[in-house]
């Protein structure tokens, strides 16, 4: 009797220690599912027209790309694009909250600016209201990604330096991730200069101000890099 009872409780221990191998190793069933469908976490993505798809058919933009392109490196992440075309940085800081608390973004991405400049704004406005979107999703618990934009030669050099020069401000004030320029490869490559003469508009729309289909990943690839390193 005790030989037997010491037989099945070593047997037990056996059974055991194989089961929780087995998960260690993926080759348990459950418990590689339920690695597997661990989520990398949501992506809130709050821009302008050149994350809404202005323009171009459902699917074909760089936000939409960006949800392949997690797929393909395996990344279960939730990409919510609430970007609105025409957007400033003023309607964007008040809509966050609302998006935060309704989406609880693990990153959020900010494409804004572009408009704040066409309009006029006053650049220390668009650098306070990125400041206060940065720290808002910050606090609530989110990673964030500035995405920097430029502005066409004709605005002025002055201008234009100062207009780019303050994403990289926020971002660094902030110890936020930074893509200097959303339209590099794009606006800076020979024929791709939107505004400068006939010849320079071939991946932007007739109104030269919004890209092409084909543009599009090119931004993601602007993109994806220093998207990478904070979802690791």
């Amino acid at each position: 009797m005790r030989l037997s009872l010491y037989r099945r409780n070593l047997y037990r221990r056996h059974f055991i220690a194989a089961g929780v191998l087995a998960a260690l190793a993926g080759t348990w069933p459950a418990a590689g599912a339920a690695i597997a469908a661990r989520p990398a976490g949501t992506i809130l993505v709050v821009g302008d027209s050149l994350s809404a798809e202005y323009g171009l058919k459902r699917g074909s933009g760089w936000v939409a790309l960006l949800e392949s392109k997690l797929k393909a490196e395996k990344l279960p992440a939730t990409v919510v694009n609430a970007s609105i075309s025409g957007d400033t940085t003023s309607g964007g800081r008040s809509r966050l909250a609302g998006l935060l608390a309704q989406h609880q973004p693990t990153h959020v991405i900010i494409e804004l600016g572009g408009n704040d400049a066409l309009r006029g704004l006053s650049l220390r406005l668009t650098e306070d209201n990125l400041n206060q979107m940065t720290q808002a999703a910050q606090k609530a618990g989110a990673r964030v990604l500035l995405i920097g934009m430029q502005v066409p030669p004709n605005y002025g050099k002055d201008y234009g330096a100062r207009f780019a020069a303050l994403f990289a401000d926020v971002a660094k004030a902030n110890k936020a991730a930074l893509v200097p320029f959303l339209l590099k490869g794009i606006a800076d490559a020979p024929n791709g200069t939107a505004g400068n003469s006939d010849d320079n508009t071939r991946l932007f729309q007739a109104d030269r101000i919004h890209p092409r289909e084909e543009a599009h990943p090119v931004m993601l690839a602007n993109v994806w890099p220093e998207l990478k390193k904070l979802l690791k």
